[in-house]
């Protein structure tokens, strides 16, 4: 039998195998990461890291956990992103995750709800330090994947370098190798999430100090960034970034992701292809009967911004998506409204 420094060993050889490359993340956003998006998003970026929905332990534990860790293999690699704070159950969610093929489990330290707040759940655990630190060394003796946390730079009251230096200090000594910050203290009383994504200023100078500080950590930067020229020039200084909701309202901003930020060679593809290849997926859900056309076109509103008729693209869709008659046929119509990539910006805005 091994000795427990063995056994330590033996586990971070094999977290190290799994290892993934986060140079660009799509990041966990509640009810919009699904399944579905994630499938849609593969079409477009063949090697960034997707995130799933935040998903609680109580679910897992409790609920159809099917229904929550199910996905496609065309999604690797693709992170599940737990909440919670009881360690024995975010090991038995992390088994889970691992069990179903996840790449990733990433606890959530950083969401400001206040319903995530009463669950003791997201940002307001960065008050308690040694307790994500207990749940990230659970985690990571339950399974041989990597255990991640997002987090913000502070929270209430604890919004210094030094408080954060700290936090991460002690859940690194747990075993957490990779942190995703987001570069905006949270505001729990007084401000909703809404306004914690806007209001609390972007301090990336911050989050480039925690990488100087821990320069064998893995520093994922998370925060407005909008697109891959800001993203490379933030690679100048950390390990990663995650791109939360322009990716989801512009998701064509991925397409140059692989070759700009990952060195492949440019081989774009055109909207229309996603289109087409969006068309099986959907038949086959409809088939099923596992969900509705407009839970999955409601990820796709955003395909063809900026592009001459992506109004007229968005309306139709929009309109028609909710109908129970609505089809893989009306996402083709919808895009057959558009010009071809050549027409970029030429005629009517997006």
């Amino acid at each position: 039998m091994l000795r427990n420094s063995e056994q330590r060993q033996d586990k971070n050889n094999r977290t190290n195998s799994h290892r993934l490359d986060r140079r660009l993340c799509v990041a966990p956003m509640m009810r919009y990461t699904d399944r579905h998006c994630r499938f849609f998003l593969r079409q477009i970026t063949r090697r960034s890291l997707l995130y799933t929905e935040m998903i609680t332990t109580q679910a897992l534990e409790h609920g159809n956990r099917a229904h929550f860790l199910r996905f496609d293999p065309i999604e690797h690699p693709v992170a599940v992103q737990l909440g919670g704070s009881e360690p024995q159950a975010l090991a038995r969610s992390s088994r889970y995750a691992e069990q179903w093929g996840y790449d990733e489990v990433n606890l959530n330290v950083g969401c400001p709800s206040d319903r995530v707040t009463t669950g003791r759940m997201g940002a307001c655990l960065m008050k308690e330090p040694m307790l994500v630190a207990d749940c990230v060394r659970a985690m990571r003796d339950a399974v041989t994947i990597p255990i991640t946390v997002k987090h913000r730079i502070g929270v209430d009251g604890r919004d210094s370098q030094q408080e954060l230096v700290d936090f991460v200090g002690q859940v690194a000594e747990a075993g957490c190798r990779t942190f995703i910050v987001h570069a905006r203290i949270a505001i729990l009383k007084g401000l909703n999430p809404k306004e914690n994504r806007d209001i609390p200023p972007l301090q990336y100078e911050r989050v480039y100090q925690l990488k100087e500080t821990f320069p064998d950590l893995e520093i994922i930067i998370n925060g407005g960034i909008k697109e891959m020229g800001h993203a490379r020039e933030l690679l100048r200084h950390v390990d990663g970034v995650m791109i939360g909701r322009e990716a989801y309202h512009n998701p064509w901003i991925l397409a140059a992701a692989d070759s700009i930020l990952f060195g492949q060679p440019a081989a774009q593809p055109d909207r229309h292809d996603v289109v087409r290849k969006m068309v099986p997926y959907i038949e086959q859900q409809l088939a099923s009967r596992s969900c509705t056309f407009g839970q999955i076109a409601r990820h796709m509103l955003g395909l063809f911004n900026g592009m001459a008729g992506a109004r007229r693209y968005r309306r139709y869709l929009s309109e028609r998506m909710n109908r129970k008659e609505a089809s893989a046929a009306l996402l083709q119509e919808a895009g057959a409204l558009c010009m071809t990539r050549e027409h970029l910006t030429a005629g009517e805005p997006g």
